[in-house]
């Protein structure tokens, strides 16, 4: 797969982490399936005020998602190169598969969202081979500070007129992909799971294809 090719795909799962983050949002009372930062700074909160049972589920999706993070990258080292975003791109089909299969049987908040927050995890590994890549993730505190930091740059004439695009379109793949599962749940409740994991499944499919394409002129050059 080309750059262009991981930078579009980096977009859209940006989007679906905003996505699946609403839907936990909603459905945990104000917890994240892939906000990390806002669940230990509710992991903390629950411990200093003395109320540790409030303090499991967080604990939980932290745990959970640091497992998505190290299975992730166990699968990027163990696969060859060129099918490393295919191999982890179907990972995350199947775990956010798997979470909406749950949420179906027993929508009990809890069992789902710790697969989802697995897979978002697993997510950031996706594209982390691709160097100087922020989209792809599920946090983008850090494109929005850069987004500023290069507006100003630009405004002042010391860098690149547009160079602050890329992560403002991070930042915004975010937010739209937010607003969607928040409209999402509220017709489809926890039916609106099968829309992250059809997405997940296509792009699955896009990049298993366009590495088979790549992977058969290279074979065919070295017979």
């Amino acid at each position: 797969m080309s750059r262009t090719w991981h930078l579009g795909f980096g977009l859209v799962l940006t989007a679906l982490a905003g996505y699946v983050d609403a839907l936990g949002f909603i459905r945990l009372g104000g917890l994240y399936t892939s906000f990390m930062s806002g669940n230990t700074t509710q992991f903390a909160v629950a411990i200093g005020h003395d109320t540790p049972l409030l303090a499991i589920l967080p604990a939980l999706l932290i745990f959970a998602f640091f497992l998505g993070s190290l299975c992730g990258g166990g699968l990027s080292s163990l696969t060859p190169a060129r099918w490393s975003t295919p191999v982890l791109l179907g990972f995350e089909t199947v775990l956010v598969s798997g979470a909406y299969l749950t949420a179906v049987e027993d929508p009990s908040p809890g069992h789902a969202s710790l697969l989802l927050a697995l897979a978002m995890g697993a997510q950031n590994a996706a594209l982390a081979h691709v160097q100087g890549f922020r989209a792809g993730t599920t946090f983008v505190t850090g494109a929005l500070f850069s987004t500023g930091q290069k507006l100003a740059s630009a405004l002042a004439g010391r860098g690149p007129r547009f160079g602050w695009v890329g992560d403002g379109l991070v930042w915004l793949s975010l937010l739209c992909g937010s607003l969607l599962g928040a409209v999402a749940y509220g017709r489809l409740a926890l039916y609106a799971l099968a829309i992250p994991a059809g997405i997940a499944g296509c792009l699955t499919l896009v990049a298993t294809v366009m590495t088979v394409l790549k992977s058969a002129p290279d074979s065919a050059s070295a017979s």
